[in-house]
């Protein structure tokens, strides 16, 4: 733990709502869909900056899918202070690792939080692809289900276009089944997200949170 980070709790105290973004950046994600997704973070930052107490509670990582293995682009940082990069495609879906990598900083960032006596709500992963993994996935299915069924976790799929729904069924609990994008409705999926987050950072820590419907920019297919 950096005394950076010892300073911005220090000034920050609330408690602390993460989520970490898995975003699809290989290389068929180019043109449209690439500039929608980019749209579609940015659209998350400023719709979950209009609510005072919600940006000083959400905390966003964002994890890129591509080449040969993930970069952690974006380490956890409060909505206030996260300035979206533009993302780029290149290369393959390593998409086990890249699940892996998120459970491990989640679980890093909760350490972070309880050393310093930081409460928080149940993080989030969300997993946005229009392929299939490229490595070896099943371990970090198995490390889903188990965080999930512990509710250490709250996992969500989202495929697009030609993605592997058979292989997201396999990863996401049953609980939140994957949902497949109405075309390239990136900005309504992020608006959903903002609202999702907002509701969840306002309530008490460990309430049921009724999430906003998912009918104006996904479906799950049976």
């Amino acid at each position: 733990m950096s005394l950076e980070e010892i300073i911005q709790f220090a000034k920050n105290p609330e408690p602390r709502c993460p989520v970490v973004l898995l975003l699809d950046t290989s290389q068929s994600m180019s043109g449209q869909p690439i500039s929608e997704l980019n749209a579609g973070v940015a659209t998350f930052k400023q719709e979950v900056y209009k609510n005072e107490k919600a940006r000083l509670r959400v905390e966003v990582a964002i994890i890129t899918i591509s080449n040969e293995q993930p970069q952690l682009v974006q380490p956890f940082v409060t909505i206030n202070e996260f300035n979206p990069q533009t993302l780029t495609t290149s290369g393959r879906t390593p998409m086990g690792q890249a699940i892996e990598l998120a459970l491990d900083k989640v679980e890093a960032r909760k350490q972070t939080y309880n050393n310093l006596g930081i409460s928080y709500y149940q993080p989030w992963v969300v997993l946005i692809t229009d392929g299939e993994p490229t490595d070896d996935w099943q371990n970090a299915a198995q490390r889903v289900q188990e965080a999930t069924a512990a509710n250490k976790l709250c996992f969500f799929a989202i495929g697009v276009r030609n993605a592997k729904m058979e292989i997201l069924k396999q990863i996401a609990p049953s609980t939140t089944p994957p949902v497949m994008l109405d075309g390239l409705k990136f900005q309504e999926l992020f608006r959903w997200l903002s609202g999702s987050m907002e509701r969840v950072s306002t309530s008490q820590i460990g309430d049921q949170v009724d999430l906003p419907s998912i009918s104006g920019w996904g479906k799950v297919k049976a």
